[in-house]
């Protein structure tokens, strides 16, 4: 990141609302771009950028971001022994949040590194706005995933079970197995709140107890769980 960068953001925005980026990628072009895209992003700073997983995780732990981008194959330690490694040593007064930078033949080191913890999935061609998004989001501690990869990625992790014995013994109330549903087939809590006829605050309110009664970390965890339990049984 350039000091001219940094210095554009501390004047517009108060250092406290900005949020810190780490970014991890081999290739030196798609690390360029990103910082390049986020850096230009008003209250986003790129403050790190490694070019290996062994790199990664030791700017993650000196630097302290609120955000890490991590493309999944790296040399000396991939992206998903990073995210493992960094969600396995969340201390402190500071979410870190991994965001997963993906490609369409990676199905199954996405699927690990969901269940490692990362909050994210970006595919490397999306748009600039959607980068940002998926920053801003992550740093919410809310999550992202790329359209193009949501419902195709989730639908793998069905279960061969139907919706009425998980929804039971995880303890949802038929609403918050709805919202589960609708959230595992890429709905904003927007989207969820007009079909539903609900408040933006009470789907989030709603939300947060799918995410305590279901250990999910998460909304792409909660999606992830009405995908492995059956209890989405089409896109809509």
């Amino acid at each position: 990141m350039t000091s001219a960068a940094a210095d554009d953001v501390t004047d517009v925005t108060d250092v406290t609302d900005v949020i810190d980026v780490v970014i991890a990628d081999d290739q030196e072009l798609v690390r360029a771009g990103f910082e390049m895209i986020l850096d230009a992003q008003p209250g986003i700073r790129v403050v790190g950028v490694a070019r290996d997983g062994v790199e990664c995780v030791d700017l993650a732990r000196r630097l302290k971001p609120h955000v890490v981008l991590v493309d999944i194959r790296m040399p000396r330690l991939d992206g998903l022994e990073v995210t493992r490694t960094l969600m396995g040593e969340r201390t402190g007064d500071r979410a870190l949040n991994v965001v997963v930078i993906t490609t369409f033949d990676q199905d199954d080191y996405v699927r690990d590194a969901l269940r490692y913890g990362a909050c994210g999935f970006l595919l490397k061609d999306a748009s600039p706005a959607l980068l940002a998004e998926a920053v801003r989001a992550a740093s919410r501690g809310d999550a992202l995933v790329s359209p193009a990869v949501t419902v195709r990625l989730l639908r793998q992790l069905r279960g061969a079970t139907t919706g009425e014995r998980p929804r039971e013994e995880a303890g949802l109330s038929v609403r918050e197995t709805e919202i589960a549903r609708l959230v595992a087939v890429g709905r904003t809590n927007q989207e969820i709140g007009e079909e539903l006829f609900l408040s933006l605050s009470s789907v989030k309110t709603y939300l947060a107890r799918i995410q305590s009664k279901t250990d999910a970390r998460n909304r792409v965890e909660v999606a992830a769980w009405a995908w492995e339990h059956g209890v989405v049984t089409s896109r809509s």
